[in-house]
């Protein structure tokens, strides 16, 4: 069925009509033979021949509220507004799915909407940098090309005003909240492990407080990507980022550095940890920051924490069967977290 009635009674069963439309080729202004359509934790995206369209779900969430209408509209334009700083040719409109006269949903209809969509060009998947390291076709160019793109973004980009104090504040409460959410009894991490590295973390902040405020001073910490991870970098003539972290401004606050040891350590722990070296050097070329190691291994010490947590918190979202594979991700990004500590210990 090309368009189907849709029900405003029940949320749920609103929802559940939406996402069996959109899951339909013919729903589609644009000609496609097939939609993949694929759930994530706070979206549903539905991926056509050409084009992609993503649907945030109507979530509440402590960091995040896509609870309204209007709500989920205003985050689609922001992140519409966002990606266009780093994906200027995906990121091509934010459209409506409309509730028409006789009660059947249509894309970019005239009617009343009732929920809306980022559109984007769909991307060659064999150029996504996760899948590119997968296949072992990373080369030393493609690592320096998109370097050079995110250098001269940082470069370009206006300091957040926030004073070293509050700065180092944030890390500090970014350290404690990632303990406290991992001890958590349910994912069974060793709790001595982390607290110890909590502890170096807070030891760093404590000893390099100088070193902190002088990359504020520097205006080094601005509004950035906020989740640069390799399935977010594209390898085209000229690289794309897409997906950056767009319901939260105070989470794509940070330093330059943060960001960059950040894709580092991702792209480490997918298997290719020649990546980071290329990258930081780049950047120092592209704009003369030398960023000291020990402040590379604290940041990436700290993100290993958060994805470790990131990972744990899938448990109550997933069936218990696949609760090892989450809690061994965890794990593993445990791990990373505690190997970058002797950078600056």
């Amino acid at each position: 069925m090309s368009a189907l009635v849709a029900t405003d009674l029940d949320p749920a069963a609103a929802l559940a009509a939406r996402v069996r439309f959109l899951e339909q080729p013919e729903s589609y202004p644009e000609p496609t033979s097939t939609v993949r359509a694929i759930e994530t934790h706070m979206s549903w995206v539905f991926v056509t021949d050409t084009l992609v369209y993503k649907m945030k779900k109507p979530v509440r969430l402590p960091y995040l509220d896509f609870s309204s209408l209007n709500g989920r509209r205003r985050c689609c334009e922001e992140s519409l507004r966002l990606n266009r700083r780093l994906a200027a040719s995906v990121y091509l409109d934010v459209v409506p799915l409309t509730r028409e006269w006789d009660g059947r949903l249509k894309i970019g209809g005239s009617g009343r909407p009732v929920e809306w969509l980022e559109k984007m060009r769909r991307l060659p998947q064999a150029l996504m940098l996760d899948v590119a390291i997968a296949r072992g076709t990373v080369s030393e160019r493609d690592v320096r090309r998109f370097a050079v793109v995110l250098a001269r973004f940082y470069r370009s980009a206006l300091p957040v005003s926030l004073s070293p104090a509050a700065f180092r504040r944030r890390l500090l409460r970014n350290i404690e909240d990632n303990l406290k959410a991992l001890r958590a009894d349910e994912f069974g991490l060793d709790r001595a492990r982390l607290a110890r590295v909590a502890s170096t973390q807070r030891g760093f902040l404590e000893r390099e407080a100088g070193l902190l405020d002088a990359r504020v001073a520097a205006g080094r910490v601005i509004e950035a990507h906020g989740d640069l991870r390799p399935e977010h970098v594209c390898l085209l003539t000229r690289p794309v980022f897409i997906d950056c972290l767009e319901f939260n401004r105070d989470f794509r606050v940070m330093d330059v550095a943060d960001e960059l040891s950040y894709l580092a350590m991702e792209c480490e722990f997918a298997g290719a940890s020649f990546v980071g070296p290329l990258l930081f050097d780049t950047y120092v070329k592209e704009t003369g920051d030398r960023i000291p190691v020990r402040l590379i291994g604290f940041y990436q010490s700290l993100h290993g924490m958060v994805r470790a947590k990131l990972a744990a918190w899938h448990l109550p979202d997933y069936p218990a069967e696949t609760h090892p594979a989450w809690l061994g991700q965890a794990a593993a990004y445990l791990d990373l977290a505690e190997r970058h500590l002797p950078d600056f210990t």
